[in-house]
């Protein structure tokens, strides 16, 4: 690989956020700091750093860059959804503070996990590769499991913890598996030669078709999506509050780069049958979510039935299957 001439811009914010996690492990063991004020600050600054970022990457223009043999792409839609997600993990953590220190979960853990979950999300966002979009995805997801089972003495959390894990175990499997289907069947795993193959006619029409079954399976999961919601009342009901906040905001981000990255662009050739299944996606997550939603007395299972409504929602975008929805969708997931 030539580095000569290379362009960092795009991968400067994922780089620092790496480098800025590891050192506050390393930084906590000289530091007396039983509130975490530093920790807290220093988090925080992090992202409003990797946020400048990528305010400054935005002068380059709307241009496509690529970089690591096409694996990682800096494009328009990138660049905006990473600075919303460092914007929305920073207002979550500042909100976050004083229930954080009410229950001694103010700890460098809590704040690294954080950090290497956005970095998971910012690496999802800017794949160009399906072994990159899945890295990311389990970066984020390994941390936000983690994150959940925090409150160690809440029996809630260790139940909510566990079956976020095996659920979203099974959810990774389906969707890698789906994967491994659509590259059996294109012969790549890079996104847009993916899509070439597939516009050309030269990929297997049955593989393909087992593929964007498992793949669309894989990521209702991620997304929420009824059938495929039933951990998310119970992930938001057992989670600290803090950790609810977080898994309601910037992971959404994150989701809608994925399925854009998975369907719309790599997978554009087969729209006419995933716009199928995620019309009945979308119609059981608005039905589902908004009139459950109303039945809830519980704050946090109302706002996860909101949440997989909001899903619904979104996916109408997609469904269009052209820019005008895309955009309206990443209008709507960032608004």
């Amino acid at each position: 690989m030539n580095f000569t001439n290379v362009n960092l811009g795009p991968v400067l914010p994922e780089s620092f956020l790496l480098i800025s996690a590891l050192s506050l492990l390393l930084l906590d063991l000289w530091l007396r700091d039983e509130r975490g004020v530093v920790i807290h600050w220093l988090s925080v600054a992090t992202l409003a750093a990797c946020a400048l970022f990528g305010i400054l990457d935005m002068q380059q223009g709307t241009s496509a860059v690529y970089m690591f043999n096409n694996m990682f792409v800096g494009d328009a839609m990138s660049r905006l959804l990473k600075l919303v997600v460092c914007l929305s993990a920073a207002t979550t953590l500042l909100y976050a503070r004083e229930y954080l220190l009410a229950r001694g979960m103010a700890r460098v853990e809590f704040y690294t996990l954080a950090l290497l979950a956005v970095l998971g999300m910012m690496v999802m966002i800017s794949a160009n590769h399906f072994m990159v979009l899945y890295l990311g995805l389990e970066l984020m997801s390994l941390s936000i499991y983690a994150m959940v089972a925090m409150q160690r003495d809440s029996s809630k959390a260790t139940e909510a913890a566990l079956k976020y894990f095996v659920l979203g175990a099974l959810a990774s499997g389906m969707l890698l598996f789906g994967m491994s289907m659509i590259y059996g069947a294109t012969g790549s795993l890079e996104i847009p030669q993916v899509a070439a193959k597939i516009a050309s006619g030269a990929a297997n029409p049955v593989l393909n078709s087992i593929g964007l079954v498992f793949v669309v399976a894989g990521l209702a999961f991620k997304l929420g999506a009824v059938p495929f919601h039933m951990w998310v009342p119970d992930v938001y009901e057992g989670s600290p509050t803090a950790v609810t906040l977080f898994l309601g905001s910037a992971p959404k981000l994150a989701a809608f780069a994925f399925v854009i990255r998975m369907l719309a662009v790599s997978l554009a050739g087969l729209a006419a049958d995933w716009q199928q299944m995620l019309i009945i996606l979308a119609v059981l997550s608005m039905g589902l979510g908004n009139l459950t939603a109303i039945a809830q007395t519980n704050i946090k299972r109302m706002l996860a039935y909101s949440a997989i409504s909001h899903m619904g929602f979104m996916l109408l975008g997609i469904i269009a299957a052209n820019a005008n929805g895309f955009g309206s969708a990443m209008f709507y997931v960032v608004a």
